[in-house]
């Protein structure tokens, strides 16, 4: 019986390893995961109205930013977000709770070139746009925030206000 010399043994095991981290990441991407995202809300109806929220991404100096980086929203309501980096590099608008954001950002830090296109993030290229509509059911406090390493650091992240209706 032959056997398997180290090399072709680590080969082996690296191949293993880089299946598997695949796996992970399109799984944690799959629409089936991100539906279950719902601390905040749900994925918006494009079909439907929304009320339009402008956020530009940027840096300033040392600092990158959201402007504005507070938005408020009645429980219930669709917002379609018109985000545009304004930017010289690629910038990400994510959706979450703060357990959510800071979980997500640990992720993005063993995975830095992980790029989003989910009903509640988006990565948005230099001087690009793009347009996410999201539902918002349930009141609170949430974070939008760029997760690509070194931005949230840097101050990019901004505050979703829910609040319930009357």
């Amino acid at each position: 019986m032959p056997t398997l010399n180290t090399r072709e043994l680590l080969l082996g095991i690296t191949v293993a390893l880089a299946f598997t981290m695949a796996r992970t990441v399109v799984l944690a991407h799959s629409p089936e995961v991100m539906h279950e995202h719902t601390d905040i809300g749900e994925p918006g109806n494009a079909k439907k109205p929304a009320r339009v929220v402008q956020i530009a991404m940027r840096e300033e100096g040392a600092r990158m930013l959201f402007v504005p980086d507070r938005v408020e929203v009645r429980k219930g309501e669709q917002i379609r977000f018109v985000l545009s980096n304004e930017g010289m590099v690629n910038h990400e608008f994510v959706l979450g709770t703060q357990k959510e954001i800071e979980e997500h950002a640990k992720a993005m830090k063993r995975n830095p070139g992980m790029e989003h296109d989910d009903a509640h993030s988006r990565t948005v290229g230099m001087y690009g746009t793009d347009e996410p509509v999201w539902h918002f059911t349930k009141a609170g406090r949430f974070l939008f925030a760029c997760l690509i390493p070194g931005h949230l650091e840097k101050g990019m992240v901004g505050t979703i206000v829910v609040e319930s209706t009357r």
